[in-house]
């Protein structure tokens, strides 16, 4: 019939004018049109094995690319199933679009849950607290035009994951064609107290730039590089902002703040500068840090950027836009700052060689085998620990670490939808306990033939949590078993894989076949490694 297409089809044109790429999900007896509308598009559909794993993989498919993740479920427990996986997209401010079904608004009855099938209360209550917004349609031929809303709203700064609900018979209702919409466009905000920042910047004596996740996002990198040389200022990231710098740029404090020695520089400022951070307390060692004398915090929400330590001035808006627009004195010094820099990384990594030998050969080899296009994406592990905070990150959307909601078994579902989005091989530092979360989706791996390794470090249990236990004096419960052979595990969905003892030469030379292999592969690591300085029970601040 010309002029009509089915609710379903609106919905997948809809993510084809928003130029999605690719979707992850998991079909059910409620969500089947939108596969076969999906089929008739150029949208790669990528079939997983859990609905927890669409959310993880939108995730990192979004942190790579800086675009729309989309993961596909279906009514009641596959929406549910999600839950965990919205949580860390949303405390890591991913833009992720979860779509799932709901149950036929013709047997749905007010106040009333009836027994339907997967049928629950309020299936978008459940996902209100850990997301930015969600949307139920209310009639078929709303469809599109909601998956445009629900998508803005998810890439808006601060972006973050938002849920659409689609009653599952209005997929197959037939509707009038729509127009895409027009774009939006953003008028440029005028940001007051620019000119008292300026000037607290040109009289700073010490001052120091704390760049967060949102100036990663903005891609304010080259504005703030520009800004530090020219104010010879520390450029110190958090998680969410590693690789923001060129690691050769004269300004990086290249280790994280939780080094005393790059935590010296926090305290011996007396200007701050705060850009697109909320000085969460993983980041400030629970905000033991002390405030600064002055703090300037440029974010696009002025609530979340004084939550924590009040700022003297606040700029509201883009942090790329707001730093181009700051144009303090020139202040000297930048030499000396590149020598101090140059010894406090020379000083961080001899503690690490003192106090854990095997991290610094597991860190040296990443950064000399792994290719320089290849994404991190690390678990909530030690190993992912060491990564999260030491590892040199080359570039912005290099590194993917869960470090927002802290969810165990985020890296493996995670590093799929990396590798989905074609930006270089995803490297996946997981545990043993970790990649036990969603081992399942080695099917998927073997079936998309995504370019993932896989760094398995199996040391027999919970390797954090048992560390806990031992500083608390208490006896192991809970954290230990004799582990699966995750080589043989691994090779019976018909991914290639191998085992190696400790981070020396057979895990260099192992490591260097598999990240320059075409095919997914597994490298199990049987070692044990202890926590770094950016885990809580070493924080050096009390």
């Amino acid at each position: 019939m010309p002029g009509v297409s089915t609710g379903a089809q609106e919905l997948a044109d809809a993510l084809v004018e928003l130029g999605t790429e690719v979707v992850f999900g998991l079909p059910g007896v409620h969500n089947l049109p939108l596969w076969e509308a999906l089929a008739a598009t150029d949208i790669k559909l990528i079939g997983v094995r859990h609905e927890q794993t669409a959310g993880y993989a939108a995730d990192g498919y979004a942190r790579a690319t800086g675009r729309l993740g989309v993961a596909l479920v279906t009514t009641g427990p596959g929406a549910a199933n999600t839950l965990g996986a919205v949580g860390e997209a949303m405390a890591s401010a991913a833009p992720v679009l979860v779509i799932a079904t709901d149950i036929p608004s013709t047997l749905r009855r007010p106040g009333v849950v009836r027994g339907v099938l997967h049928e629950t209360s309020d299936q978008q209550a459940m996902f209100a607290p850990i997301t930015k917004g969600g949307f139920t349609v209310r009639a078929a031929d709303q469809v599109g035009t909601t998956v445009h809303r629900a998508a803005r709203l998810a890439l808006q700064p601060q972006s973050g994951p938002v849920y659409l609900g689609v009653p599952t018979d209005y997929l197959r209702d037939t509707v009038p064609h729509r127009r895409p919409p027009a774009k939006p466009r953003e008028p440029e905000a005028d940001v007051p107290d620019l000119a008292r920042a300026e000037t607290l910047l040109s009289n700073a004596r010490r001052p120091v730039i704390w760049a967060g996740g949102g100036a990663l996002r903005s891609g304010a990198g080259p504005a703030i590089g520009k800004l530090a040389e020219t104010l010879a200022a520390p450029v110190i990231t958090t998680f969410a902002a590693r690789g923001l710098l060129p690691l050769d740029h004269p300004c990086l404090a290249a280790n994280p703040v939780h080094s005393p020695e790059v935590g010296e520089l926090w305290d011996e400022a007396d200007v701050v500068l705060g850009i697109g951070t909320d000085f969460d307390g993983l980041m400030t060692q629970n905000w033991l840090m002390p405030k600064p004398a002055k703090l300037i915090v440029i974010n696009v929400d002025a609530d979340d950027a004084a939550k924590n330590y009040p700022p003297d001035v606040t700029l509201v808006g883009d942090a790329r836009r707001i730093v181009e627009r700051l144009l303090p004195k020139p202040r000297p010094g930048l030499d000396d700052l590149t020598l101090r820099l140059a010894g406090i990384g020379r000083r961080v990594r001899q503690r690490i060689r003192d106090e854990e030998p095997q991290a610094a050969d597991f860190l040296s080899t990443l950064d000399e085998v792994v290719p320089t296009d290849a994404v991190f994406v690390s678990d909530m592990c030690v190993a992912g620990y060491w990564v999260g905070g030491f590892h040199r990150v080359r570039e912005p959307r290099k590194l993917a670490y869960p470090m927002g909601w802290g969810t165990l078994g985020y890296g493996f579902p995670a590093s799929l939808g990396t590798a989905a989005a074609g930006v270089g091989r995803a490297i996946c530092v997981t545990g043993d306990g970790g990649f036990l979360y969603g081992c399942g989706d080695l099917a998927t791996l073997a079936a998309e033939q995504l370019p993932v390794t896989v760094i398995l470090v199996d040391d027999g249990g919970y390797g954090m949590l048992r560390y806990d236990q031992e500083q608390a004096g208490l006896p192991q419960r809970g954290v230990n078993w004799d582990s699966p052979d995750f080589v043989g595990l691994a090779r019976s969905f018909g991914v290639h894989a191998d085992r190696v003892s400790g981070f020396g030469r057979a895990f260099r030379r192992l490591l260097a076949e598999f990240v320059e292999s075409d095919e997914p592969n597994v490298l199990v690591v049987r070692a044990k490694l202890k926590p770094p300085l950016n885990t809580s029970p070493r924080w050096y601040r009390r």
